[in-house]
């Protein structure tokens, strides 16, 4: 019994004489691991096999056997006398064969490197690449990087499919400025780029936000005199352009590349479209539709959402629902992104009902909503002023069918139930988003606070807004701005002067709102010249004053300095590029009311109607107020 369980039990032993390494000749190592002999065939077979491999050693693949050794003795000694026993010649074939075997990435290092020590042989390119691929599926980017400066150190040719495969490597783990590197030590000594190569180049770049280096690249490419820029790289420039802003540079491209003979792709065209849509060019980017239809260019899901969207976006509701139409009747499937475009304008053209039946039926569309559909559904709900009640059914709705709210749904409805006055229900939406996790959300708060502020629950708005500071560590300039409005218009403006100062101390720059909340709230305590000197240290520091900003200090010295001044702002906002508008000019018709100036009323009243304004009714109920008051000064007088 004993002896039995000896002989069927395993074990680890440390006994030193087993762990030294058995004796072996190199034909033993082989025949450890050689093939049985199938039934049917013969040893004459197997030596009809090695003459057939030897006539045909070019399409030979790796031995098996020595695949088994590899892995199970890793590269040494063994594996190196399998390799001469096995007399498998090693030539470039041999060592990318050998590192395509499924082994540790350093048994293929050992190996690469013992071949490039062996007699009459040197590494090419594609050994090169091959282990530099092996590296970068491994994650092992320093060792890849380090491998592509020996190979371009290195005598090998290296071509300019191979320089834009190295570029693609490097583009992929975000190793821009060494793909260039690698570029120009190449382009210098080793190999002339093609476009192919300066698309890799181009294509790299776009990937990884560095547009403005692909201009550079486009205009290097084409000094080169006889490497000329094809599609792909009018497709990555033009894109490159748009994403700029650089919008006629784009335009020129594309006429440009028209002109030297290649036909624009959808993508492209959908560019265009796009820059088109943008500048309010709507005849001109439904031209290019036609262009497109006119050359064969087939118009693709991509074009179709540009189309729409530009469409919904310039109020061409009817056009965009009829392009969309005839995009189902051309046979082109839409997608999620598509179909949120439709519904969007839908909602914004008040078209709600549409918008329904066209999520509903959505799946016979092979659709499913997304968190988007129901963001937009939701908030074309609250445009339409639909009940509370059936936009929270939407929102179990979307939490029944599995979709999560995002922070941007939150957001819509916080704000959506604010202006419904639904202070209480947007206070538990925000307590909801909190305790599913989502950070606070600046645009929330704000919407919360300035409720709070209308409902002169000034107390309630200022600790919502400490609560924000608190979880942030800040606040945004316009979160800011609003409880800066409310302090003022409560006459807490030592507070809202405190806040001002506080943002900029904190780094948080006051942009326009902010200014003009503080302004509006000095002219509120009778600090009209506070507030005029405020606009000038706004400007100083490069802060554009809007509209607003102007009327609020013509508000202000309308109400405190009397109409001279109020009229020489007025005369100064004429001729500047910030023309009056209706508020401006019932702002001093009222002050001229109000002094009994009723022949200058009467003569901006009728300057107002030239220019297409219309006094409002409180400055008509101040006139006849004024006209009043003068007619029973009169009376007093005559008596």
């Amino acid at each position: 019994m004993l002896r039995k369980s000896i002989v069927f039990s395993r074990g680890f032993f440390t006994c030193s004489c087993l762990l030294e390494r058995i004796k072996q000749t190199e034909n033993e190592i082989v025949q450890m691991f050689r093939l049985g002999t199938p039934r049917d065939e013969t040893p004459s077979d197997f030596r009809n096999r090695g003459t057939m491999r030897k006539n045909n050693s070019t399409s030979r693949e790796l031995d098996e056997r020595f695949i088994r050794i590899l892995k199970i003795f890793k590269w040494g000694p063994d594996a190196e006398k399998a390799l001469e026993v096995l007399k498998l010649k090693v030539d470039h074939r041999l060592v990318r064969e050998v590192l395509k075997v499924d082994v540790e990435i350093n048994v293929k290092m050992h190996f690469f490197r013992w071949a490039g020590k062996r007699r009459n042989f040197e590494h090419d390119c594609t050994t090169y690449m091959t282990l530099i691929h092996c590296l970068e599926i491994e994650g092992l980017v320093g060792g890849m990087w380090k491998m592509i400066q020996e190979m371009v150190k290195s005598s090998c040719a290296i071509g300019p499919s191979d320089l834009s495969e190295i570029v693609r490597i490097l583009g992929r783990s975000k190793m821009v400025n060494k793909a260039l590197s690698v570029f120009y030590q190449i382009k210098n000594r080793k190999c002339k780029p093609t476009a192919g190569t300066y698309n890799s180049i181009i294509l790299m770049l776009m990937q990884e936000g560095h547009h403005e280096k692909v201009h550079e690249i486009y205009n290097e490419m084409c000094r080169e005199g006889d490497c000329f820029p094809d599609t792909v790289t009018y497709s990555a420039l033009i894109s490159a352009f748009a994403k700029l802003n650089r919008d006629d540079s784009a335009i020129r491209l594309f006429e440009e590349m028209k002109e030297n003979g290649l036909y624009p792709t959808a993508k492209i065209y959908t560019t265009l479209l796009s820059i088109f849509f943008k500048q309010g060019m709507v005849e001109k980017a439904l031209g290019l539709v036609q262009e497109m239809k006119n050359t064969g260019c087939a118009l693709t899901v991509y074009t179709y959402t540009e189309i729409v969207r530009g469409l919904g976006a310039a109020g061409r509701v009817e056009e965009a629902y009829s392009v969309f139409l005839n995009m189902l009747n051309d046979g082109c499937k839409p997608d999620v992104v598509l179909l949120n475009n439709v519904i969007n304008f839908l909602g914004r053209g008040d078209r709600i009902a549409d918008a329904i039946k066209l999520f509903e039926g959505m799946e016979s569309l092979n659709c499913t909503p997304n968190v988007v559909t129901y963001n937009t559904i939701i908030k074309a709900l609250f445009k339409s002023k639909a009940p509370v009640s059936e936009i929270m059914l939407w929102y179990e709705k979307m939490k029944a069918s599995g979709v999560s709210p995002s922070d941007y749904t939150y957001s819509i409805l916080i704000d959506g139930f604010c202006k419904k006055n639904s202070l209480e229900k947007a206070l538990l939406m925000l307590e909801e988003m909190d305790e599913k996790g989502f950070p606070p959300c600046p645009a929330a708060y704000c919407s919360l606070i300035n409720s709070l502020g209308r409902s002169k629950r000034y107390d309630a708005a200022h600790e919502l807004f400490q609560e924000l500071k608190e979880n942030c560590g800040s606040s945004s300039a316009r979160v800011y701005a609003v409880m800066i409005k409310h302090f003022g218009k409560c006459g807490r403006l030592k507070e809202a002067l405190d806040l001002f100062e506080e943002m900029k101390r904190l780094g948080c720059h006051p942009d326009v709102y902010a200014y003009n909340a503080l302004m509006s709230g000095m002219v509120r305590a009778g600090m009209a010249d506070e507030a005029q000197s405020l606009l000038r240290t706004m400007e100083e520091n490069g802060c554009v004053p809007d509209l607003n900003s102007h009327n609020i200090i013509l508000n202000g010295l309308a109400r405190t300095s009397g109409p001279q001044r109020a009229t020489e702002m007025f005369t100064k906002m004429k001729n500047s590029k910030m023309k009056p508008d209706a508020v401006s000019y019932n702002t001093l018709l009222g002050c001229l009311s109000r002094a009994g100036m009723f022949e200058e009323a009467a003569r901006l009243m009728k300057e107002m109607r030239s220019n297409g304004f219309e006094y409002d009714l409180i400055t008509y109920s101040s006139i006849l107020e004024a006209v009043g008051k003068v007619d029973e000064d009169l009376k007093i007088a005559a008596s």
